[in-house]
């Protein structure tokens, strides 16, 4: 008896304390869209179709080198200040879209008060919100963004975001690219019961990352459905209309264990793997090549690739 009241009182406290992260109910048909890496593309095409269609969005900002100052690829900070004037949320995606798993404390904090300091001299809104550059983050990383009292945090993981049981700083996203028309068209139709769908695009088109590239015919037939179908398209910190993040964060405990990565991050780390034992492959065979030749005392020839 005393067992079964011990078991009623925890589930009430657990039920009681879940029940607080919602301010409200999560509608059904709830998507948040999230751009990364600043291409140039973002200000001059993404921008003005979310404006066409009355979508929000949040843009997570960063000076990706090497070619960040080319404006032909990224945009500046005068066009990233025009976005926060058009009403959508400019956030931090560090300054060097860093590895923020690799950071000490010192350098996570230098990475993103560089964005903060410079939306704060340009009048732009003061980031509260995070996206990890390449998905890479570990639990210091969670740490820091606590301390630095960060309200999101996005990921990667091709799943919905249940705000009951994933962590504000391990929002699970799906991210687009050229390929993946049918798995994003299907993730749109999770967005219900509670659970929340989240995207990460980055260029459209990108020049730059053409793995991440999602082409704006595309883009269009996306923005198309989700206005035919009734579909409420927010930035990531118009969640906090529905959720306590305090709450949320104090409640739910972080699960490290599942998949946090896109597949488009892993198909370029794939490519640049493969690319990478390629060239070793053919250095190791130059080099063997050329110590066999100076044996022989021959002149060294040049390889056939």
């Amino acid at each position: 008896m005393l067992k079964n009241i011990l078991v009623l009182i925890v589930l009430n406290l657990f039920l009681f304390g879940h029940s607080q992260i919602l301010k409200q109910e999560i509608p059904d048909k709830l998507v948040v869209l999230t751009f990364d890496d600043a291409p140039a593309s973002q200000y001059s095409v993404v921008a003005p179709m979310l404006k066409e269609f009355g979508f929000g969005a949040t843009f997570f900002v960063c000076e990706f080198p090497p070619n960040h100052k080319d404006s032909t690829l990224y945009m500046n900070w005068r066009q990233i200040k025009a976005l926060d004037k058009m009403g959508f949320e400019v956030a931090n995606h560090t300054r060097t879209h860093a590895n923020v798993g690799k950071l000490s404390q010192m350098e996570f904090n230098a990475e993103l008060e560089y964005i903060e300091n410079k939306c704060d001299s340009l009048g732009i809104a003061e980031p509260k919100n995070f996206a990890y550059p390449g998905y890479g983050l570990n639990a210091l990383a969670l740490e820091f963004l606590l301390k630095k009292e960060y309200a999101f945090a996005r990921a990667g993981g091709s799943r919905t975001y249940d705000p009951l049981v994933d962590h504000p700083y391990l929002i699970p996203s799906w991210a687009t690219d050229s390929e993946n028309k049918n798995e994003i068209m299907s993730s749109m139709g999770l967005a219900k019961n509670g659970k929340i769908v989240v995207l990460t695009l980055h260029g459209v088109p990108d020049i730059e990352h053409p793995w991440v590239n999602t082409p704006p015919e595309l883009f269009m037939e996306y923005l198309q459905y989700l206005w035919d179908h009734n579909y409420k398209v927010i930035s990531l910190r118009d969640l906090e209309a529905y959720i306590d993040v305090a709450v949320a964060k104090r409640i739910i405990a972080p699960d490290l264990s599942n998949n946090l990565k896109n597949k488009c991050h892993q198909r370029q780390f794939q490519n640049l793997f493969v690319s990478e034992f390629n060239s070793s492959v053919l250095s190791k065979i130059y080099c063997r090549f050329k110590k066999q030749n100076q044996q022989l005392r021959f002149r060294t020839p040049v390889p056939p690739w």
